[in-house]
């Protein structure tokens, strides 16, 4: 059972987590080239836009399977209280904050004046791309300390 729940763990993070950080890194720069110079919104631009901010939201939505099943799989390895998984916890959490709070509201604002015809900020830009980096960032350290695990008798 253990093996099963790892692998829907791992598969639920590589198909939910994985679109979520292409699809925000990729949204910046798409945003910057959807509206170009004062000539109106670029209509594959702003799809574009539109699209990367639906496949945030979505994989976002299907990315809660991926903390659950983690949980599960931990509780059948019976490794809930080692550090390197509360720290994995904490991270995810964090990640999954700054996700919600600052990256998915700002891709809103960003779409809103693309749709609306305004002029986008770079600086607006920019500092979406500094979360998104954070937020990437926050699961490549998780992902590291899942593979490695410090402590655990498997880890390198």
């Amino acid at each position: 059972m253990t093996k099963f729940l790892l692998t829907l763990h791992v598969l639920a993070a590589i198909v939910a987590v994985g679109p979520v950080t292409v699809a925000a890194s990729m949204f910046p720069p798409a945003a910057r080239r959807a509206h170009p110079g004062g000539d109106g919104p670029d209509a594959v631009g702003v799809g574009t836009v539109r699209l990367l901010h639906r496949i945030c939201r979505v994989y976002s939505g299907i990315g809660l399977a991926v903390p659950l099943l983690g949980f599960a799989t931990a509780g059948a390895m019976g490794v809930l209280g080692d550090g390197w998984l509360v720290t994995s916890i904490a991270l995810t959490a964090a990640a999954a904050g700054i996700l919600v709070a600052f990256v998915l509201p700002r891709q809103d604002e960003l779409l809103g004046q693309l749709t609306a015809d305004r002029p986008v900020e770079r600086g607006n830009t920019v500092q979406l791309a500094m979360f998104t980096g954070l937020f990437n960032l926050l699961w490549a350290t998780v992902t590291v300390l899942m593979i490695v695990r410090p402590g655990s008798t498997t880890g390198a």
